[in-house]
C-alpha cells in the first residue's frame, strides 16, 4: 500500500535514539478509545424540521453499538468478516457498516479540503473517488453499498471493477484518471470470508489515525441507522465504470522498456525470457497478459491467474508454502528464467528464481537492496523489526545501512519517510511479509512494481553478459540458523483483546527490566546503523501505534548469544505472534523453554493467552 509522499504533521525527528543509548522506560503511547460526541441529522416524520441528536461516549454511540464499527479498524485499514462460515466469528463487515463507513471517508475528505480547489470552490466541487475491488465473493454486494454511501456525502463514484491496491492509489495520478481519493475493497490473504477497505488520497494511504477518526464518525452514524434516524437510502447513487487496469499496464510496460531500452527490440525486451506467475486467483493475472507477454515474454506455465473469489487453489500469498512450492515446481517443469508470487491484491509479492530457490521475506529485500544500492550508493534500507542479523550484515557489506523498525507496513513505509525528510537517503522500506515500498515509486508498496524492478535486473544482467539468474545476487546472504513463529489466541471477549494485547507484550518488556528473566536484554536503537532508527519510538511526538510490539535478545550461561525474541499484537486477529530467530541449531527451543517457563508460566498472561503452540514445541 501506499505511503505518504510528505511527512506527516506528527512525524518529528528522532533526537534521543544514538548508537548504544538504552531504551525509554515510557511505553509507546496508549491505544486510544476517542470520548467522540456524535452529532446525527435526521429528518422528522411528517415535517421539514431537522432532528439533532447528540450522542456523548456514555450513550449508545461510545458503548456496544457504536464498539461494532470501531472494532473494524485494523491500523490503516478496516477488516472484517462479510461472509459467514468462520467458527466462532460472527459476520461484521455488513452492508450498513460498509456504508456509514463510505459515507464517513467522503465527508472526511471534504472537511480536509483534499478535493481539487480551494476554500469555497473545493467545497462546491464533487469529489471524485475511486473504488476497486478484490474477486472475493462479497465485493459485489458490498461495493453497491459502498458506492451509496460515497455519494451520500457527495462523491462522483468511478467503478474500476477488479483491480489492484497499488492501481487504486495509482489512479489519483495517473493522467486521465488524476481522482481526488481510492477505495480498494480486499482483506489481502486472509480467508475468503474476510473483507476490508484501504483508503488513498494523492498524498498516500491513510494513517491509523486517520482511519480511526473516521470509525469514530462511522460509528455514530451506524448507531443513528440503528435508531432509524440516519434516514433513507435515497436514490440509487450514479455510478461511472472506468478501464484504469489497462492504462497500469502500459505504465509498468512503459517502466520496463525505457529503463532496458534494448538495442535490438525495445518493444519487446522480455522476447526470449520464459516467465511464470502464480496469481492465487487473486488480481494478480493481468501482470501475465497485459505486462509480459506484451513485452514478449513466455508464460507458459502460469498458474491460477483467473480471479475465483474463494481461492480454491491456495490463498494468494508470497508467504505461503504451497503457493511457493507450486510456482518452484512450474519454473523447474518449463526452464523460467523466473517465477512470480502476487497475493490478492497485489501489494506484495515474492519470486522464484531460475534454479527453483524461494525468495521472499529477507531474501527478497536482499534482493531489491542489492538493486537498488548500486544504483543509490548508501542508501537506507528500512525494514520491520523480524528481518534478520544476516540482512544487516547484506546491507552494510555493500555500503548501506539498515534501519530495523516497528513491524506493520505503514510504520515501516513511515519511518523512511520521515528519514528522507531529516535529510538521511533512504530508497528502500520493506517488511518481510512481502510489503515493499520504493522513494522513486511515490513510496508505495506495489507487488507489481517490485516485480518488474527485478525483471529489469534480470534482462540487464543478460545484456551484460553476467552468469546466472538473479538469485545470484544474493548468494552470500546469511541466513538464520532456524526461525519459528507462534501465534498465541487471546481468549475471551472480543471487545477485549487489544486491551488484553498490550498488558501481555507490556508483562514482557517488565519482566526483562525487572530482571525476572535471565539472560533476555531489550534490543535498542544501538543494534541500528542509522542514528534516528529505533525498535520503540524515542521521538517527541511520537507516532500513533498500530499495535504493541518489542525486541529482546537471549544470551546463554556462557553470555553466548542465542538469538532473539519479537513479540507482538496482530493488527488482523486477536492473537499474539512471537517470532524467533537463532544464530545456532537448538537455539530456538533454549528461548522458547525460558520463555515458556520463566514468563508464560509465571507471570500470569496464560489466564488469557492460549500457550500451546510454544507448550507443544518446548515438550
Amino acid at each position: 500500500m501506499a505511503t505518504i509522499t510528505t511527512p506527516p504533521a506528527t512525524l518529528q525527528p528522532c533526537e534521543h535514539a544514538r548508537r548504544g543509548r538504552a531504551l525509554r522506560s515510557s511505553p509507546p503511547r496508549a491505544w486510544r478509545r476517542r470520548r467522540c460526541q456524535a452529532t446525527i441529522r435526521a429528518a422528522a416524520t411528517g415535517s421539514g424540521r431537522h432532528l439533532e441528536t447528540t450522542l456523548a461516549a456514555s450513550s449508545a454511540a461510545g458503548g456496544e453499538e457504536g464498539d461494532v464499527i470501531r472494532r473494524l479498524q485494523n491500523g490503516p485499514d478496516v477488516r472484517g468478516v462479510a461472509l459467514e462460515g468462520e467458527k466462532g466469528r460472527p459476520v461484521d463487515l455488513t452492508p450498513l457498516a460498509v456504508e456509514v463507513i463510505g459515507e464517513s471517508f467522503g465527508e472526511w475528505l471534504r472537511e480536509k479540503g483534499l478535493g481539487e480547489g480551494e476554500g469555497q470552490q473545493q467545497q462546491q466541487q464533487q469529489l471524485r473517488v475511486s473504488v476497486g475491488r478484490d474477486p472475493r465473493l462479497s465485493g459485489s454486494r458490498l461495493s453497491a453499498v459502498l458506492f451509496a454511501g460515497l455519494a451520500r456525502a457527495g462523491c462522483a463514484v468511478f467503478d474500476m471493477g477488479l483491480a489492484t491496491t497499488p492501481a487504486c492509489f495509482m489512479s489519483t495520478i495517473l493522467p486521465r484518471f488524476d481522482y481526488d481519493a481510492s477505495i480498494m475493497m480486499t482483506a489481502s490473504h486472509l480467508p475468503y470470508t474476510r473483507n476490508g477497505l484501504k483508503f488513498f488520497t494523492k498524498r498516500g494511504g491513510l494513517t491509523s489515525a486517520e482511519v480511526e477518526a473516521i470509525c469514530d464518525r462511522a460509528a455514530g452514524k451506524y448507531v443513528a441507522k440503528k435508531m432509524g434516524l440516519g434516514g433513507g437510502s435515497g436514490m440509487p447513487p450514479v455510478v461511472m465504470r472506468v478501464d484504469l487496469m489497462s492504462a497500469y499496464a502500459q505504465h509498468l510496460r512503459d517502466i520496463i522498456k525505457e529503463r532496458v531500452a534494448h538495442p535490438t527490440h525495445y518493444d519487446t525486451p522480455l522476447k526470449g525470457f520464459k516467465v511464470i506467475v502464480n496469481a492465487g486467483n487473486g488480481c494478480g493475472g493481468f501482470f501475465t497478459w497485459d505486462v509480459l507477454e506484451k513485452l514478449g515474454a513466455d508464460t507458459t506455465g502460469s498458474l491460477h491467474l483467473e480471479p475465483d473469489g474463494t481461492f480454491p487453489n491456495h490463498m494468494p500469498n508470497p508467504e505461503d508454502a504451497t503457493a511457493m512450492s507450486l510456482t518452484r515446481g512450474a519454473v523447474l517443469a518449463h526452464g523460467a528464467d523466473l517465477g512470480v508470487v502476487f497475493d490478492t491484491d497485489v501489494d506484495r509479492s515474492g519470486v522464484v528464481d531460475d534454479a527453483g530457490a524461494a525468495i521472499n521475506g529477507d531474501r527478497l529485500i536482499a534482493l531489491i537492496s542489492a538493486i537498488v544500492l548500486a544504483e543509490h550508493p548508501g542508501t537506507t534500507v528500512v525494514t520491520d523489526a523480524r528481518a534478520g542479523d544476516g540482512l544487516t550484515r547484506f546491507v552494510e557489506a555493500r555500503g548501506g545501512r539498515h534501519c530495523l523498525y516497528r513491524v506493520g507496513y505503514r510504520n515501516v513505509i513511515d519511518k523512511g519517510v520521515q528519514l528522507n525528510a531529516d535529510g538521511v537517503e533512504t530508497h528502500v522500506m520493506m517488511e518481510t511479509t512481502g510489503h515493499g515500498a520504493l522513494k522513486e515509486n511515490h513510496f508505495l508498496d506495489d507487488g507489481a512494481y517490485m516485480v518488474v524492478k527485478i525483471i529489469i535486473e534480470m534482462v540487464r544482467m543478460r545484456l551484460a553478459g553476467i552468469e546466472g539468474g538473479v538469485g545470484s545476487l544474493i548468494k552470500d546472504l546469511e541466513e538464520p540458523a532456524e526461525s519459528v513463529l507462534f501465534r498465541m489466541d487471546i481468549v475471551g471477549e472480543p471487545k477485549d483483546a487489544k486491551q488484553r494485547g498490550v498488558q501481555a507484550v507490556e508483562t514482557f518488556k517488565k519482566y526483562i527490566e525487572e530482571g525476572k528473566l535471565k539472560g533476555w536484554v531489550l534490543d535498542d536503537c544501538g543494534d541500528c546503523s542509522v542514528d534516528q532508527g529505533c525498535l520503540v519510538d524515542n521521538n517527541d511526538h511520537p507516532i500513533d501505534v498500530d499495535a504493541y510490539m518489542y525486541r529482546a535478545k537471549f544470551h546463554d550461561e556462557s553470555q553466548k548469544r542465542l538469538g532473539w525474541v519479537h513479540i507482538r499484537q496482530s493488527v488482523h486477529n486477536p492473537n499474539i505472534a512471537l517470532n524467533m530467530q537463532s544464530c545456532i541449531p537448538g537455539g530456538c527451543k533454549s528461548m522458547a523453554t525460558s520463555l515458556f517457563d520463566g514468563f508464560l508460566l509465571t507471570s500470569g498472561v496464560n489466564e488469557f493467552l492460549d500457550i500451546s503452540q510454544v507448550q507443544n514445541f518446548v515438550e
